[in-house]
């Protein structure tokens, strides 16, 4: 075999490698199906505890309950576009997480990432929220939050940003969805 082979045979065996460690999650809506993937070997922290959530079955029958565009966003000087969920009961949560900042992981907001909501950072629980279209200022260093830390992404959407966008397009309150999207369950694909 020759030398150009034998390259080209152990970058697509790396490249097929590193795709195995992604999980796969399909979240089942009233709106519709969104399949995600994770990123583990990026954001080990992060994944383990939504999946946390996702095997204990505690996403089921929560909802998506907030969304932000540029209509509700106009008062904000920095604005963004995602749709947030995963409210959990607060006696069912687990303990906060400590926060992977895309300075650490690499996985930038860009349209259709999943992140973790948080207040402070080291606060994120069960909420996430997906991104529409790129969110730079939700990254490390970004100023949608005054601490400058970011938010903890950790995987995309694959399949379903039609129902992303159907989701964002509710009508909403202050930004809080007047009838929630509820989210039927939360599963590992495999």
């Amino acid at each position: 075999m020759n030398k150009i082979k034998l390259l080209i045979l152990l970058i697509v065996t790396i490249n097929f490698n590193c795709k195995q460690n992604n999980i796969n999650c399909e979240i089942a809506t009233s709106e519709g199906i969104i399949t995600v993937e994770l990123y583990p070997d990026k954001a080990p922290i992060t994944v383990k505890n939504f999946l946390q959530y996702v095997d204990n079955g505690l996403y089921t029958n929560s909802s998506f309950f907030r969304v932000c565009t540029n209509e509700n966003e106009a008062e904000r000087n920095i604005k963004i576009e995602v749709i947030q969920g995963g409210n959990v009961n607060e006696n069912k949560s687990f303990s906060p997480i400590k926060i992977e900042t895309t300075l650490q992981t690499g996985i930038k907001h860009l349209n259709g990432v999943i992140s973790m909501a948080r207040d402070t950072p080291n606060s994120a629980t069960s909420e996430f929220f997906i991104c529409i279209n790129d969110q730079p200022e939700l990254d490390y260093q970004g100023k949608r939050n005054p601490d400058g830390k970011g938010f903890a992404a950790f995987g995309k959407v694959i399949k379903g940003m039609n129902v992303v966008l159907k989701i964002q397009a509710k009508k909403d309150e202050e930004q809080y969805l007047i009838n929630p999207v509820v989210i039927n369950s939360i599963k590992r694909i495999y």
